[in-house]
């Protein structure tokens, strides 16, 4: 039987302020990891663009939830891998918040299939919105984080993009150039006080996770040394620290959030 998520994301955590007066954008933040980034962020005191691509009920929902905790919510539809709508949607943001001072490149898609049968747009569209939507919004963003003076860019990738998955090469080839990304600009912009960091979740208590066979969510379980799959909260919450003024000096570092199954 497959354990039940339980204590961790049932238990009431007291959280820092540590962003009062921040703004915050999360792409793809509508459901999943995206919506417990942008709750967790607003926990921590940021106002939250929550950007979302076709399921505004559900990027409302979060709005809602970021508002009812206290905070600015601005419900933001884009399409990441389009840049001239990117950018006019982050100059509308930044014109709403007044400024633009936290990044969470989330907005991701998957494609699975074995090399001998991925056709070349199942290849492409992961890369369209993985590698392609990150440097959109980012580039978008960044005059405005350089224009405060302060920033923090923080990039989904996955376990997957260390460890490699069959049936999964344009997925992993795409969340392991997350990490040739982040890494670069991290050494571009260490010098202007904004920070790059990269987020690596293992499997995690998302519809997609939940959606799949019960005998297949029990043998994914037995690989993890934790025996249980991660919660959005998990994440959600490093996501906050390392947007914080306590996580000043990590740059250019991958966390994996996977219960140990990378070891």
């Amino acid at each position: 039987m497959v354990q039940k998520e339980s204590s961790i994301s049932d238990q009431s955590v007291s959280v820092p302020l540590d962003l009062l007066g921040k703004a915050s954008l999360v792409t793809g933040a509508s459901r999943g990891i995206g919506a417990a980034i942008a709750i967790a962020l607003s926990k921590a005191g940021s106002d939250v663009a929550v950007n979302y691509a076709r399921e505004e009920l559900a990027a409302q929902e979060v709005a809602n939830t970021v508002s009812i905790i206290g905070r600015h919510a601005l419900k933001s539809k884009f399409d990441v891998t389009n840049f001239n709508e990117v950018k006019n949607a982050i100059d509308r943001i930044a014109e709403d918040f007044g400024h633009i001072d936290i990044l969470v490149n989330n907005a991701g898609i998957n494609r699975d299939r074995t090399l001998l049968k991925m056709s070349p747009q199942e290849w492409s569209e992961v890369m369209k919105v993985n590698l392609d939507g990150m440097f959109n919004v980012t580039k978008a963003v960044l005059p405005h984080m350089l224009k405060g003076g302060w920033g923090r860019i923080i990039n989904l990738s996955s376990i997957i993009g260390l460890t490699g998955n069959v049936g999964q090469s344009n997925y992993a080839a795409s969340k392991a150039g997350i990490i040739g990304f982040s890494k670069s600009i991290a050494k571009e912009l260490a010098s202007k006080q904004i920070t790059v960091n990269v987020i690596a979740p293992g499997f995690t208590t998302t519809s997609m996770v939940e959606s799949l066979p019960e005998e297949i969510k029990s043998s994914l379980i037995q690989r993890i040394p934790m025996k249980r799959f991660a919660n959005p909260q998990e994440i959600g919450d490093l996501v906050a620290y390392l947007a914080s003024p306590r996580s000043a000096y990590i740059t250019g570092e991958v966390i994996t959030i996977g219960g140990g199954l990378n070891l």
